[in-house]
């Protein structure tokens, strides 16, 4: 028998959306954890407003909203509250009603400045981070750092002399740029979008992109990021961004921190020797001697060093594909980083939560 296609006349249903989240959904668990963590930054947020005025968007629904941006791929806010209206599962998450409506995608540029002058983000992740470590997931003794770049928001013909204090001539918003027979280095040129970003091309024969460099600080029990960093892309970002996070994770005991052979520098490798840290560095012999020699080499430590470092490129995989890095939206090394909190915030509730069930 042919069922009927009018099936929408039903006006009160005695239903939440918690209901039609299946009990087994793996966002469960990860709800749970970050509930918990923004409960412990309560009074942080409290600091945040004023004790009197018009109530505003809670900052728990951002930090969460930013969290599904970056767990389904959503392109913009502006799609993230859209979904928001009619997404049961988005609701669910943000503890909202079926019938309360999204806030608009404007509350998060108004609120942008709130949420980084009192680093909310960075808390955030330090908190999801200390519950990894609640659950001992976490080492205290083996590390991997690596580094990528990531495109810039700003396109390619916004790059002109820096000299050059003239508008672009023609074309409306989309003029046409000839860059034939033109060299353009970041010595001389700019870009007039965003001038943090950086020419940059990954090796020899690719092409050259506006890039901000990532940076990630991986342990290597659980393959959990401790740390993250986004820095303007200069020839030498990976290594003193590495150095930067070694001294941000604080510590007096004696670590290794495994790399690619791009940080098999005398510069870097004396760095680490002067933190009491063993640099578990792949060896980079092209052309050249390797800062890294039997005393190192020789212990089987190093061996598994070199196997585990390629974790973290999980993390940067993820985070391109999944979590809304191939092609940054933020304009400014500051707002970039905030991404990058949340994004690696993200990745780390996805391990944890995978640990959680693998061992159930």
């Amino acid at each position: 028998m042919r069922g009927d296609t009018a099936q929408q006349a039903e006006m009160l249903v005695p239903m939440t959306p918690d209901s039609f989240v299946p009990a087994d959904h793996p966002i469960r668990e990860i709800k749970a954890i970050v509930d918990g963590v923004l409960h412990g930054l309560s009074p942080v947020f409290a600091g945040m407003y004023a004790a009197a005025g018009r109530p505003s968007v809670p900052p728990e629904h951002l930090l969460k909203a930013l969290l599904l941006k970056s767990l389904y791929s959503v392109r913009s806010e502006r799609q993230l509250c859209e979904r928001l209206h009619y997404d049961l599962l988005f609701k669910w998450f943000l503890d909202l009603n079926i019938s309360s409506p999204a806030f608009d995608p404007t509350s998060f540029t108004k609120n942008r400045e709130r949420l980084l002058d009192h680093d909310v983000a960075g808390q955030f992740f330090a908190a999801v981070l200390a519950e990894a470590r609640r659950r001992q997931l976490l080492s205290s003794d083996h590390f991997t750092v690596d580094g990528t770049l990531l495109e810039a928001w700003a396109s390619m013909k916004s790059v002109r002399p820096r000299s050059d204090d003239d508008a672009p001539r023609g074309g409306g918003k989309n003029p046409s740029v000839d860059f034939r027979n033109s060299r353009r280095s970041n010595l001389t040129h700019a870009s007039t979008t965003d001038p943090d970003a950086r020419l940059a091309r990954k090796a020899d024969g690719q092409t050259t992109r506006l890039c901000y460099a990532g940076h990630a600080l991986m342990e290597n029990r659980s393959g959990i990021i401790t740390d993250i960093l986004i820095t303007q892309a200069t020839g030498t970002a990976e290594r003193a961004a590495a150095v930067e996070m070694l001294d941000r994770r604080g510590g007096t005991r004696r670590i290794t921190l495994g790399a690619d052979k791009g940080y098999d520098t005398h510069d870097f490798v004396a760095d680490l020797r002067a933190r009491d840290v063993t640099p578990h560095v792949a060896q980079h012999t092209t052309r050249r001697r390797s800062r890294i020699d039997s005393r190192v080499t020789r212990h089987p430590g190093y061996a598994q060093s070199q196997r585990k470092r390629k974790r973290v490129e999980e993390f940067f995989g993820w985070v391109k594909t999944v979590g809304g890095g191939r092609k940054l939206a933020f304009i400014g090394v500051v707002k970039n980083q905030l991404w990058a909190y949340m994004a690696a915030a993200a990745f780390n509730l996805v391990r944890i939560a995978n640990i959680a069930r693998a061992g159930a």
